[in-house]
């Protein structure tokens, strides 16, 4: 099964380094990040669930919770997390889901084989509350993912679906930000109080609304 862009993230149950969970129910009415991992106690892999550990306050600010995902059991998950925590200096908190059978791998199109037919690749979804994939990234198994940028585009996420605007190039929070080509700019000047500058036609940047 191929995942796109709008939607609805499948729903599952697996057990999970925290116990069994059902996937939409574990997101609630939360925005969501599901990521995969090749394989546990591999180095790439505990760096990147060590550092993710340590945003978990800034995933909570942004009411988003965080699953990830390896092709190993339950108890070969908990064990992994104590080295996680020793090494990285933190703890680990969120599930890790068990997918020996490579079963979510598979509906979540994880697998690419020509990559490796057993291994995942890494792949990060972001889910709305609404339960559609807002994004997809995947990296290859030797590259380790950027949450820094995951952080960046969750932020954009939550300020598009909150205001008519969208983010421009390199945009951080805080940024000005770019009027859809979709809103005329008398209109444009009616919602966006902090004023509109029209660099072209098509072009035109508001200072960030929620700021």
């Amino acid at each position: 099964m191929s995942i796109k862009l709008g939607d609805t993230a499948p729903n599952f149950h697996a057990e999970t380094s925290l116990g069994e969970i059902n996937f939409h129910d574990y997101l609630g009415d939360s925005w969501g990040i599901l990521f995969s991992h090749p394989a546990d106690y591999t180095p790439v892999c505990t760096t990147e669930l060590g550092f993710t550990a340590k945003l978990h306050a800034d995933f909570v600010q942004r009411n988003t919770k965080v699953i990830a995902l390896s092709v190993d059991g339950v108890e070969d998950h908990q064990n992994w997390v104590k080295d996680i925590n020793e090494t990285q200096n933190t703890e680990v908190q969120f599930p890790i889901i068990a997918d020996k059978e490579r079963k979510i791998s598979e509906l979540y199109d994880f697998i690419h084989p020509n990559a490796s037919a057993t291994a995942t690749v890494r792949s990060l979804l972001i889910i709305d509350p609404s339960k559609k994939v807002r994004l997809i990234i995947t990296y290859p198994a030797s590259t380790g993912r950027n949450f820094n940028e995951i952080l960046r585009v969750l932020d954009s996420l939550q300020l598009v679906d909150a205001y008519t605007v969208a983010t421009p190039a390199n945009w951080e929070n805080g940024d000005d930000v770019i009027v859809p080509p979709n809103i005329s700019t008398d209109y444009a000047r009616k919602i966006f109080p902090k004023g509109v500058t029209e660099v072209k036609p098509y072009l035109r940047y508001t200072p960030q609304p929620n700021t």
